[in-house]
């Protein structure tokens, strides 16, 4: 086969078939397509799209690219979950211990955050001690000993798409549904559970601003999941305002604590509860949701989500003291106060720009690879439709020294709109998508 000839076909619309796409995944991985004809790839299928047969052929075709894991000798059914990435998002850390308390196993590679939003590794690293980096007979030894394990993904998982990945981004080549699609399932598919929940984010903070948008990436991995062979589920969730009270990785952490500990902020513990149920239906646990909330109330109120949360991070070097005790997070040495400019509702809190003023605290990556603040980040404290008095504290800013703290405030004053008449409530929860 030629580059040169795949090049031409997809500019001029045709769609390629599944060899072709085969062949075009193995010279990424073995490096015989150079970067330039990638590129000029890539840039054809942002404009000319891709079918579904295709996208399916590529998502196989990378997943197959490099190593997959084999996760049918853990107990009980494997389940993972993913999510598009948002401003407060540690839901992982509450719903993967919740479904193990169920029974089931949760074995998760996450990533890392970029921009305005977190990673689930950089908040788990947050706590003294432990490590996110484990090799493949330790992260399947724990799946099967604690039922949980949360890790960053292999080197060797779906090498193909890493090269993509990188490309893309620097390539103006990243809004492309077949392309991001492709890229999340193939990850998910390698990793080798029978079941997966997506949480796909709508809103001013997230990926997807556009809810249509939105609904058509998540059907396309839930058909994507369908094709090879695994249960899989989406919701639709808000991003327009952060989620829960916290943004910044330790902060995070404390705020996934205290739901664990039934004192969690209402719009966290609702997307938790609906995500951790969907994962239970999707894992064939349970027939519906309505089926799923009395018994994962019940690891809550119990302890045991809790408890199970305490022995993975115990299991992965980390100080399970922190559950009993959130002083032994990192803690910041500066703050800055956001008050009230005048009497109102909050009629929104924009989620993009908490976002960045959070990465200009240091509690976010501007570029890739670099050092994170573990101890920065925002403290909320009001959402929207609260009603507010001038002068009130609207938002606490945590920072390593007062110049970021400034920094931080300054992006943060353009977060809050406060106007005269309370705003309509907005679920959190906007649409669910093949539950079964």
């Amino acid at each position: 086969m030629d580059m040169l000839q795949l090049i031409e076909r997809k500019r001029d619309g045709a769609a390629h078939d599944a060899q072709e796409i085969a062949w075009l995944v193995g010279g990424i991985v073995d490096e015989t397509i150079p970067d330039y004809q990638l590129s000029a790839w890539l840039m054809a299928v942002v404009w000319r799209g891709m079918t579904a047969q295709e996208t399916a052929a590529l998502t196989e075709a990378m997943a197959r690219s490099g190593e997959t894991l084999d996760l049918s000798s853990l107990p009980g059914t494997t389940v993972d979950k993913h999510s598009t990435g948002g401003v407060g998002d540690k839901t992982s850390l509450v719903v993967c211990p919740l479904v193990t308390a169920c029974g089931l196993t949760v074995a998760k590679m996450s990533g890392r955050g970029l921009g305005h939003t977190g990673g689930t590794l950089d908040k788990l690293e947050s706590i003294p001690g432990l490590t996110v980096d484990l090799s493949i007979e330790r992260f399947m030894r724990q799946a099967r000993d604690v039922g949980l394990v949360i890790a960053g993904a292999s080197a060797d998982l779906a090498p193909a798409d890493k090269r993509l990945y990188a490309l893309r981004d620097v390539t103006g080549t990243v809004p492309s549904l077949p392309l991001i699609a492709s890229s999340i399932m193939s990850k998910k598919i390698a990793a080798g559970s029978s079941a997966i929940a997506l949480d796909v984010k709508v809103g001013a903070g997230a990926f997807m601003r556009d809810r249509s948008d939105a609904r058509t990436l998540a059907n396309a991995m839930v058909d994507l999941g369908a094709r090879a062979g695994r249960r899989t589920a989406a919701l639709l969730t808000d991003m327009d305002q952060p989620l829960g009270m916290r943004v910044g990785n330790a902060l995070e952490v404390t705020e996934a604590i205290e739901t664990l500990s039934g004192q969690g902020p209402p719009d966290f513990l609702e997307l938790c509860m609906a995500v951790a149920g969907v994962m239970l239906v999707a894992a064939g646990h349970a027939e519906d949701l309505q089926g799923t909330q009395s018994e994962l109330q019940k690891a809550l109120d119990s302890g045991r989500a809790r408890d199970v949360f305490a022995e993975m991070v115990e299991a992965q070097g980390g100080n399970g003291r922190v559950v009993d005790d959130q002083s032994l997070l990192p803690r910041a040495h500066a703050n800055a106060v956001l008050t009230a400019p005048r009497s109102g509702y909050i009629g929104r809190v924009d989620a993009l720009a908490v976002g960045h003023a959070c990465v200009a605290t240091g509690a976010g990556r501007r570029h890739k690879g670099a050092e994170v603040d573990p101890s920065a980040g925002v403290v909320l404290r009001v959402k929207a439709g609260d009603l507010v008095r001038s002068g009130q504290e609207l938002a606490v800013v945590h920072a390593a020294d007062s110049a970021a703290a400034a920094a931080g405030l300054e992006l943060l004053r353009g977060a809050f709109f406060i106007q005269d008449e309370s705003p309509p409530a907005s679920p959190v929860v906007l649409e669910i998508i093949d539950p079964g």
